[in-house]
């Protein structure tokens, strides 16, 4: 098992953290203790449940899975327990959303707890070690689609409810999407429908990483995402490759070089207009990185600055797609037309319009030998930057702390989570706090995605500690 080295300089918030008493810290260890057998069977439970989002997946299953969150909250007690959707101005259905409430009282905060209760697709089951939705624990880990991202996530969050006092004059609201791995079409649209349902203090959403197996982590900043289909046409029909090749390059060797540009000769991003971020204080050791990535042995980084750097702060494009023709069906003709869809992620304090006009501009501008170059913009996600001397962030600090026995990272993650930004938009007045149950070897979206039991419990533990000190200390207001 390959895990972070502890950083030795760790970016920290000058305001003081809240004491949590020894006493409720156990009380919280063994209030998670006695329920924690249950929380895996519940876990195990709904791993079984195959809800991918893609439509192409039977969508029953993401039906079946929002029932089966919404029963639990209902044994939970919650006051009200809802399955809401929106469909949008043209047309398109969202999935299944759980909505939750237990009203908070006079002068105490609400907090809305968020997770998704849908998943990946699972990918070929020869690439997995055992079923993708069967659950399977080996050694320390339990594996399975979804055992971490994010249905840990959401167990978490009724793990940490059912063992809060019933007395509790906080305000609990819980938000189970089913959607977001399909980038959330409806979010915006749900969040204009059910605004007052969803308003709350402090937001905390379980579906981000820890540094490190043993070592928390708060996520303070996201990078934020632009995709676009790029088009190069240059036949206006397949011909024979020996009859016409050579005053006439194919539609991929053009397609080639045009992607080419995109990066410059060591690696960095050459796209004009990106922004780019200060360097982070914490790093990831070369080892630990190569490791956790599944790097070659051979293969050189790319860019310029700290792993850290490359990975938070700094834009960085991937082609994720390509339409060419396959090599088994390959044929002596020169192409006509190929495409690439282009993923590329955003420095926080981007803003993705401006993100997207510099990446077709860049695009159109390059010489393509004349071909005919067709750039479609596509879906756009803000980033996020945390505050972090908010209150709620040194509670957050101090639970962690707690739970862990060891002070918690601030890290930035290197992967978007639009949504976020859609949550701040609508309600500017909460803290949000991005916090997770994965870790470097979770292989969330991959094949053996798993969850590490142990620091499982610590996340209920930490979340657990966070609802009652907001509690006591009256939230972020």
């Amino acid at each position: 098992m390959t895990a972070h080295k502890t950083p030795s300089t760790l970016p920290t918030s000058s305001a003081p953290v809240p004491a949590i008493p020894q006493e409720r810290v156990e009380a919280a260890r063994a209030s998670i203790g006695a329920a924690f057998a249950g929380a895996l069977d519940d876990l195990c439970a709904f791993v079984r449940i195959p809800s991918v989002s893609q439509r192409s997946f039977d969508q029953s299953h993401v039906e079946a899975s929002a029932e089966w969150v919404a029963d639990k909250l209902r044994g939970l007690g919650m006051e009200s327990v809802e399955i809401l959707r929106v469909t949008t101005a043209d047309g398109y259905e969202g999935a299944p959303a759980v909505v939750a409430r237990r009203p908070a009282r006079e002068g105490a905060p609400t907090v809305l707890l968020y997770a998704h209760h849908d998943v990946q697709p699972p990918g070929r089951d020869e690439d997995w070690d055992s079923q993708p939705f069967e659950p399977t624990l080996r050694g320390e880990r339990l594996f399975g689609r979804g055992a971490a991202d994010d249905k840990a996530g959401v167990i978490a969050h009724l793990t940490a409810l059912g063992a809060l006092d019933p007395a509790s004059p906080l305000g609990v609201t819980v938000f189970i999407e089913g959607e977001e791995e399909v980038g959330s079409p409806t979010f915006q649209a749900f969040l204009a429908a059910h605004a007052e349902k969803l308003r709350a203090d402090v937001i905390v959403v379980a579906d981000s990483s820890n540094w490190k197996v043993g070592g928390p982590a708060l996520t303070t900043s996201l990078r934020g995402l632009v995709d676009a289909t790029v088009e190069v046409r240059v036949l206006e029909h397949a011909v024979h490759s020996g009859m016409f090749g050579g005053p006439v390059l194919d539609a991929v060797t053009v397609l080639s070089r045009l992607l080419a540009t995109l990066h410059d000769a060591d690696g960095s991003v050459a796209v004009p207009g990106l922004v780019v971020g200060a360097e982070p204080t914490v790093d990831y050791p070369e080892a630990d990185f190569r490791a956790d990535a599944g790097l070659l042995p051979g293969a050189q980084f790319a860019g310029t600055g700290s792993l850290t750097g490359r990975l938070w702060v700094k834009p960085a494009i991937s082609v994720i797609g390509m339409d060419v023709t396959p090599v088994e069906v390959a044929s002596n003709t020169l192409i006509p037309a190929a495409r690439a869809k282009l993923s590329v992620r955003l420095a926080p304090g981007q803003d993705p319009a401006l993100a997207m006009q510099a990446l077709e501009q860049h695009v159109t501008s390059q010489y393509s030998f004349g071909a005919v170059v067709t750039f479609v913009p596509g879906e756009r996600g803000k980033p996020f930057q945390a505050p972090r001397d908010a209150e709620a962030m040194r509670v957050a600090r101090a639970a962690f702390a707690a739970a862990w026995g060891t002070d918690p990272v601030d890290i930035g993650v290197g992967g978007s989570i639009p949504f976020i930004a859609d949550l701040l938009e609508s309600f500017p007045q909460a803290t949000i706090l991005v916090t997770g149950v994965e870790d470097p070897d979770t292989r969330a979206h991959g094949a053996n995605e798993s969850l590490h039991v142990g620091e499982f419990e610590k996340v209920c533990v930490a979340e657990l500690l966070i609802l009652q000190q907001l509690a006591e200390a009256g939230g972020a207001r």
